[in-house]
């Protein structure tokens, strides 16, 4: 691409040597109407002070002319363009062009910027034509006269007697070059800092100068290589921290048919509203709603980046509507969060620009309230009908049970829908060998790969990996446990289909599961997610609990949060310390303790997801809690056959086991599930020790006898019937 892309700027800086020249030439005639321009550097003479005079006089007559540039694209650019094309390329300048979206003045102001860098000849010409031989660095001002000369033309000659002039209207000379000034002012507002070249830092200021029209610039990283064609991502040239670009149309969101939106949004267009609140959407799906309010409104949209103020010029100078997303400025406890809370607040006090604020709770400062023109609207969380919509219009091979289940079990934004439509995308075309597989068939990995691998500091994350058919249980429970899988995937149709969500005092399932330590609970909590094709969520109670008032509520919080946003089940593991019974108020810790379980259970009924929690005890946990769970599973200590079964599937079927391990006697001592997994453990190690071909008897008994003293427990050698001998050499060992 190298030698297209020097032909090319080769031709566009030949077309701009003619306005080059008409500016040399303009500048010429005014040192010409100069009388004494040697006194120029140290005095301004009479003469002097009226023939500048003329010079504003005329600018100012003609500045409300349009800037209409002239010349035509030459035809050896237009055929290059075109060889371009049939190879398969883009000229890099028209790459830009598109990607940035630079008119052609744009271009070639970018071109004299790079021309420096080209050749040193071009730093004296432009000194020349700025009158200074100290700012040879192409400037604005230069931009703006080299520029506002191509767009009038060739300059007229200079005869003998001067400059030729016609008397306008007015009685005053009127010059040839008067109709630059329209184009003066258009370009200088192109190469102000809203302008594209230097918002998306194609252009960089080079040190600060006294005033916007004395601004020297210099060509943003990268950007020459990438027009001499020496490779580079035209996405790393240029960047916009603010603009928010519109997405693929791929995803319908489900916020464009409500009626109460396009009304606010059609306000802030109408300059009816100034400041509007979105509040109660999920973070993910704040985009998707603020995206349709600046639809609505006709503007471009922009969000907040790290300079409030200049984030509002620029919305400003663009006409669009800027995003502020208010979750992170209730920290006001934070000297980080109390300071960008001023920060936003003070910027917003300041300006009359169209400003949209979005956040789960709302963020109402009284001062910013009564000095704009405000208005709100609560977002609700997408209905089962919504969320179909936008599963079908990002993956419209979906169809029958499969959509309707995934619209049930997962509330994505359309954010997340996209990456999962492209990632099951690539995951058919790579799968297929040459002749893609069906999409459905990759979009449950590709949600895995989306939503999933989300661990924070109080969060570990749990790929499934057991399945049901790991699971000893009686049948009573094994019953509930399907059961719960069940529901989970029928809550979204009863509650939104069927109206049970505006009778019901919380949404989403909530399972207790209570028993000995080692019966089945964590398991059966892996096995359920598993089931529902989600991720579990444990979380670490040492990192929640916190001795700082508030900051426990504050780190559940966070849990809560992260579980809802990676679609995952939340399981809270020997929950008693956490959920356990409020009491009677003797000190004042006792008081914040209540005040947490109060949060807790208001935090548990908000939740829409699964949550299960487990405790050893079932009286150890709050009645109050108990009345809001969906399913109270007791696991009880397995019976005779359930540990057979249980030995029989401690032993994976690659392990050796000798003919002489008796499972009808294992059975008979009183284990648990964990217990029992966790002798099998041993006994293999005890084996592998000795290295024995296969893990026999006396190296199980050994394991067993190793697992009782673990559990505090006397393995007396009657338990172990014929094998009793074999607790002997365990002892002796």
């Amino acid at each position: 691409m190298g030698e297209p892309a020097v032909e090319h700027l080769r031709i566009r800086l030949g077309d701009l040597h003619g306005a080059l020249r008409a500016a040399v030439e303009r500048q010429a005639r005014i040192a010409a109407r100069l009388t004494r321009p040697d006194l120029t550097p140290y005095c301004v003479t009479d003469e002097q002070v009226g023939v500048l005079l003329e010079e504003v006089h005329g600018l100012t007559a003609s500045m409300t002319q349009p800037y209409a540039p002239s010349g035509s694209e030459p035809e050896a650019e237009r055929q290059l363009r075109r060889r371009a094309s049939a190879e398969g390329s883009t000229l890099p300048l028209d790459a830009l062009a598109t990607r940035f979206g630079l008119t052609r003045a744009d271009q070639d102001a970018l071109l004299l910027v790079a021309a420096p860098e080209l050749d040193r000849g071009y730093e004296r010409i432009y000194a020349y034509i700025v009158d200074n031989l100290n700012r040879r660095l192409p400037s604005v001002e230069l931009l703006v006269t080299v520029g506002a000369a191509g767009a009038i033309g060739p300059a007229t000659d200079v005869g003998a007697d001067g400059p030729a002039t016609d008397v306008g209207a007015d009685g005053n000379p009127e010059r040839p070059d008067d109709a630059g000034a329209g184009a003066r002012l258009a370009l200088r507002r192109a190469l102000g800092p809203t302008g594209p070249l230097r918002r998306y830092g194609l252009l960089r200021p080079h040190g600060e100068a006294p005033v916007e029209l004395s601004q020297e610039l210099l060509l943003g990283p990268g950007v020459l290589e990438f027009l001499l064609g020496w490779g580079g991502d035209v996405g790393l040239i240029g960047h916009d921290p603010g603009e928010m670009v519109e997405p693929e149309p791929r995803v319908l969101s489900p916020y464009l048919s409500s009626e109460r939106l396009t009304r606010l949004g059609r306000a802030l267009g109408a300059g009816d509203l100034d400041l509007a609140g979105l509040w109660g959407c999920p973070p993910g799906g704040q985009l998707d709603a603020v995206q349709a309010l600046a639809r609505a409104a006709g503007a471009p949209l922009r969000q907040l980046t790290t300079n409030p103020e200049a984030d509002l010029r620029t919305a400003a100078a663009l006409g669009a509507v800027l995003w502020i997303p208010t979750d992170e400025l209730h920290d006001v406890g934070s000297p980080q969060g109390r300071h960008a809370a001023e920060a936003v607040s003070g910027a917003l006090l300041r300006s009359r620009v169209p400003v949209c604020l979005t956040g789960l709770k709302p963020w109402r400062p009284a001062g910013l309230l009564a000095s704009r023109t405000y208005a709100e609207l609560t977002i609700p969380v997408p209905e089962l009908a919504d969320r179909r919509a936008m599963w079908s219009s990002a993956l419209p091979e979906l169809t029958g049970p499969l959509l309707e289940d995934l619209a049930g079990r997962y509330r994505m934004s359309g954010g997340e829908l996209r990456a999962v439509a492209a990632v099951a995308d690539a995951g058919a075309r790579l799968a297929g060998n040459g002749r893609p597989e069906p999409v459905s068939d990759h979009v449950e990995p590709a949600i895995a790969t989306v939503t999933r691998g989300r661990s924070g500091s109080s969060v570990h994350a749990i790929v499934p990996r057991r399945t049901v058919e790991d699971l000893v249980l009686p049948d009573a429970q094994l019953n509930q446990i399907l059961e719960i899988a069940s529901a989970f995937r029928a809550w979204p149709r009863i509650a939104e289909s069927w109206g049970f969500a505006r009778s019901a005092a919380h949404g989403g399932v909530k399972a207790l599961f209570t028993g000995e330590p080692g019966t089945g609970k964590t398991m059966s909590a892996e096995i359920v997610t598993g089931m529902l094709g989600l991720e579990l969520l444990k979380v670490d109670l040492s990192q929640v609990v916190s001795k700082w008032v508030g900051e426990t509520e504050k780190n559940m919080e966070a849990a809560f949060r992260q579980a809802e946003e990676s679609h995952a089940v939340l399981l809270f593991d020997e929950a008693d310390s956490l959920f356990g019974k409020r009491g009677e108020v003797k000190h004042g810790t006792d008081r914040y303790a209540n005040l947490e379980v109060g949060y807790l259970l208001q935090r548990l009924e908000e939740s829409d997801g699964l949550v299960i929690l487990t405790s050893n005890l079932k009286d150890n946990i709050d009645p109050a809690f108990t009345r809001r769970f969906h399913f109270v599973v007791h696991f009880p200590r397995p019976t005779s056959p359930e540990r057979r079964r249980l030995w029989h599937l401690a032993f994976p079927p690659e392990a050796p086991l000798a003919p002489d391990v008796d499972l009808d006697v294992l059975a008979r001592l009183d284990m648990t599930g964990a217990g029992i997994a966790a002798a099998a453990r041993t006994a293999a190690l005890a084996a592998a020790d000795t290295d024995s071909a296969a893990i026999g008897m006396r190296h199980v008994v050994r394991g067993v006898a190793r697992q009782y003293q673990r559990e505090a427990r006397l393995l007396r050698p009657t338990e172990l019937g014929p094998h009793a001998h074999l607790l002997a050499d365990v002892n002796q060992g």
